[in-house]
């Protein structure tokens, strides 16, 4: 009798273990299975269209919660995969900056009271967010770049102020940091622990929240770090393009696609019926209200889940947002179609890819510095990059992107070096246009360093048409 009792209290606890787990897993307090590519069966976070987990149709809110990047479960990545004869040489991450405030506000309405000070029990959490407040606060004298050496390290308004970092944003980035912390030094050794200035590279614009993004992902990544030796470089052009940045070609692209945008609005006439709604609402002039970027705002009230604005005439409501994102996801479409973003892309981007397969073909002689490399940038930074590259299925940069390029040496033929290139933990290698063809002319799990110089080098050139060979030609070609 006792020894039934027993097996049947037994089989109570285990079915209420298992309805335990499966409840943790509705509410996704703890992660689910994992697909073939490493990432969640039902991730919400991938970047290449997926007919099993993807909406039937476009799904504005869909798009908007994954642009919020809103930090959950850890996430699982595929940085740092390759067979156990490869080794990891150098590493370069190109980041897009946190969650942050607007940079601008919908006229005549109230601004969303967004708290910026960093509250260790506030939600979002991390573990590292009180000791990361404290270490921020003893960089006061740190040495950066002029104007860098001017901005708060950290953001500390208790209501934030226009374009600043978030709590949200920081957590994204520290998860960050020890995302790459975890792949990158524990398992893979790529800096000594008695590593040196030299062998990092840190480069972010004047932005406070792209100095603060690079920070909280650094810190994630080497925590409590020597503040001797960090030393932020000062990028004056979104586009990283240091002293190559003339380039008038690239503006007449640019040009000729901000036409196309503003040609795709006139035709939408739901979404000028929208505008004209939600004018009436505040009681502006329906240009004033398109001029001031609405959907900037509005996602920040969508991501901070906090309601949208309203006035004595009326709200702005979930209807008004679909329609204006609904109508950015179309403009996306069109703009891979029609192919004038990826001419400005191609010349935009040059500078930064160039610089960053010269620092890999250093590492490839053996060189030790400069094995980490990070750029902590914006939207109009990785976006470039990403078309440039031929990732056409890539989402437009979320908050917290990040880009990294990883070279690889084979150790039974050390003279031969590989390159992955991953967006937001998915190996998309095999989806650029330099090698998107590799796999079927070779056995090799990786992509050849030299397809990529090449790329750079020359093919970069040639899908711009012209007789240009060289970065200088290509921007000053005539009769474009």
């Amino acid at each position: 009798m006792l020894f039934r009792n027993r097996f049947l209290l037994l089989l109570a606890l285990a079915a209420l273990l298992a309805f335990v787990s499966l409840s943790l897993q509705f509410f996704h307090l703890i992660p689910v299975s994992t697909a073939k590519n490493g990432v969640s069966s039902k991730s919400r976070k991938r970047i290449m269209p997926d007919p099993v987990t993807e909406p039937p149709v476009t799904d504005p809110i869909y798009e908007a919660l994954l642009y919020c990047n809103i930090p959950s479960v850890a996430e699982r990545s595929m940085e740092g995969h390759a067979p156990h004869h490869f080794k990891l040489v150098s590493v370069h991450v190109f980041i897009r900056h946190g969650d942050r405030y607007p940079l601008y506000v919908i006229p005549k309405t109230k601004r969303p009271e967004i708290d910026c000070t960093l509250v260790a029990n506030r939600k979002p959490y991390h573990p590292k967010l009180e000791a990361f407040v404290s270490h921020m606060s003893k960089g006061s004298g740190a040495s950066f770049e002029s104007p860098l050496n001017s901005l708060p390290l950290y953001p500390n308004h208790p209501l934030c102020e226009m374009g600043e970092l978030t709590q949200t944003g920081v957590v994204q980035h520290l998860q960050n940091g020890q995302l790459l912390r975890d792949i990158y030094l524990k398992k893979h050794k790529l800096l000594p622990n008695d590593w040196s200035a030299d062998q990092l590279y840190l480069e972010t614009t004047g932005k406070s929240r792209t100095l603060q993004s690079g920070l909280a992902l650094l810190y994630g990544f080497l925590p409590d770090f020597d503040w001797k030796k960090i030393y932020f470089r000062h990028q004056p052009s979104a586009l990283f393009c240091s002293g190559s940045c003339y380039c008038p070609v690239r503006n007449q692209y640019l040009e000729k696609e901000q036409r196309r945008q503003y040609l795709l609005r006139l035709k939408n006439s739901q979404l000028e019926k929208t505008y004209g709604e939600m004018a009436k609402i505040v009681d502006v002039p329906t240009k004033q209200l398109r001029a001031a970027n609405p959907i900037d705002s509005m996602l920040c009230h969508f991501c901070h889940n906090v309601s949208f604005p309203c006035t004595r005439n009326g709200c702005v409501d979930m209807e008004h947002f679909k329609v204006i994102k609904t109508h950015q996801i179309e403009d996306e479409r069109e703009r891979r179609e029609k192919k004038l973003y990826l001419g400005y892309s191609l010349l935009g981007a040059h500078p930064i890819l160039n610089q960053t397969i010269g620092r890999m073909q250093r590492a490839t002689e053996g060189r030790k510095e400069e094995l980490f490399a990070l750029y902590s940038a914006h939207d109009v930074t990785l976006s470039p990059v990403l078309s440039a590259l031929g990732l056409s299925e890539a989402r437009f940069p979320r908050f917290a992107a990040r880009l990294i390029f990883e070279l690889w040496q084979d150790r039974e033929k050390p003279s031969e070096h590989s390159v992955r290139i991953l967006y937001n933990g998915v190996d998309v290698t095999f989806h650029t246009s330099f090698c998107q063809d590799h796999h079927k002319h070779s056995p090799k799990p990786m992509c050849p360093l030299e397809n990529l110089v090449r790329f750079v080098k020359r093919d970069m050139f040639v899908a711009l048409g012209g007789s240009g060979t060289n970065y200088y030609d290509a921007c000053h070609r005539e009769g474009f």
